[in-house]
């Protein structure tokens, strides 16, 4: 089977500082909304496989039996995950992205990238396809960000910018938190 590269997405939710968890790396009460869940869960759902840092994943009931790439330092290349037949464990600074995927056996189809900071960082530079990214009036001052950088010296829309991203579209997900979903893409 020849694998293509996939169908990039990210997902965020961040807060109104740019953060997407609290300083100890948890999921604060306050950016979960509804709306936001309910877009996020059947957005996943679609997804042929997600990736995400080896403190994140994207919950829900469905998440044991997802295909996915789980980044890691604490492996060379790309490994089988010992604990879960679904995924593969791969370590960016010794294999590329292209090899990660190709041991998934897919085809092709969708990649949802679902975090943490580094995680969404490390795409930036393979290239999204679309992030979705999901802002909310709450906040969560001293956490962690969406992006490296964001909240020390750039905004996300300044992250964007630097990798050729523009602002395609916004629709508001809950009028009475002010959420608001931003699709963004590759200029051109």
């Amino acid at each position: 089977m020849t694998s293509r590269r996939p169908h990039i997405e990210g997902f965020a939710i961040i807060s109104r500082e740019g953060m997407i968890a609290a300083s100890d790396g948890s999921f604060p009460e306050n950016l979960k909304i509804p709306a936001d869940q309910k877009f996020y869960q059947d957005s996943v759902d679609r997804a042929a496989a997600v990736a995400n840092g080896r403190h994140s994943s994207e919950g829900g009931p469905k998440e044991a039996a997802r295909r996915r790439i789980v980044l890691t330092r604490r492996v060379e290349r790309v490994v089988p995950d010992p604990d879960n037949t679904n995924a593969i464990l791969w370590n960016p600074a010794s294999a590329p992205f292209e090899e990660a995927w190709m041991k998934l056996n897919l085809e092709d189809g969708t990649l949802a990238v679902v975090g943490g900071t580094d995680v969404f960082g490390l795409f930036l530079n393979i290239g999204y396809d679309v992030f979705f990214l999901t802002r909310t009036e709450a906040s969560v001052p001293r956490g962690r960000p969406v992006f490296p950088g964001v909240g020390k010296n750039a905004t996300p829309e300044e992250v964007f910018a630097r990798h050729g991203m523009v602002l395609r579209a916004t629709r508001m997900l809950d009028p009475a938190t002010n959420t608001r979903l931003e699709e963004w893409v590759p200029k051109g």
